[in-house]
């Protein structure tokens, strides 16, 4: 249990995100549940703030930041870059606009929300930065291209900021998923290409939210405290890299 930590969760209104939410909260983290779209079905309490955030605008990002501080009275010490979206489309059909939205939600978002938050992690000497990436960013897209693209480079984005801050106390990590029983991923799986996939998986089933949401609970403790720049891979054994 750990009362002091302040968590900011990107998409955090549905899906993986929302269960991550819940799982912080229940293990005493003060919560800051970052929405854009969809609004949060649990509303504001003393440890859980939900903070409207356009992760594609760095002003609606900084402005997120300040109200969050001023309703927790402290910095976030903990950043999970959930908020992601995906598009399935034959590569041949990706438009430019396609193309720029999916990195700029997918990789330049999670850049806007760690750039604005790493100062006072640089500060006080500790901090988790743990970014929830795909299974696509390892072995690439079918439908998926610009997504693959976008997960891979999140990837890298992991690593650099766990060699370059690593020694200043921050810890920065990634979780790549493979199926996950969510409403995102059922559009995957009426596929072709989704059922292969599901049909390829060595444990023969979804993974669930609830298993994500204990990996990222445990990256954030102090337990994981020697553990950087690493993707912990959590897709059944769909890949091995």
């Amino acid at each position: 249990m750990n009362s002091t930590k302040l968590i900011l969760v990107t998409g955090s209104a549905q899906g993986i995100g929302e269960e991550i939410v819940k799982q912080f909260l229940q293990n005493g983290y003060k919560v800051a549940a970052g929405f854009n779209n969809t609004q949060p079905k649990y509303e504001n309490s003393k440890n859980r703030y939900n903070a409207y955030i356009d992760i594609s605008s760095r002003e609606s990002v900084q402005q997120a930041v300040e109200k969050m501080r001023e309703y927790f009275k402290q910095e976030v010490d903990i950043i999970i870059n959930n908020a992601a979206i995906a598009q399935e489309k034959p590569f041949l059909e990706i438009t430019d606009d396609d193309w720029s939205r999916m990195l700029d939600i997918n990789l330049q978002g999670a850049f806007r929300v760690t750039q604005e938050l790493l100062p006072s992690m640089i500060e006080s000497k500790w901090g988790r930065v743990i970014n929830i990436t795909s299974i696509g960013g390892q072995w690439g897209g079918f439908n998926q291209v610009h997504y693959a693209a976008s997960k891979a480079a999140l990837i890298s984005f992991t690593q650099s900021i766990a060699k370059i801050y690593s020694k200043n106390g921050i810890t920065s990590n990634a979780i790549s998923i493979g199926l996950v029983a969510t409403d995102m991923s059922q559009n995957e799986l009426k596929t072709e290409a989704g059922q292969k996939k599901l049909e390829g998986i060595p444990m023969e089933r979804l993974g669930s939210k609830e298993e994500i949401a204990n990996i990222a609970l445990f990256l954030a403790s102090d337990d994981s405290s020697y553990i950087t720049g690493q993707t912990i891979n959590a897709n059944g054994g769909m890949y091995f890299g």
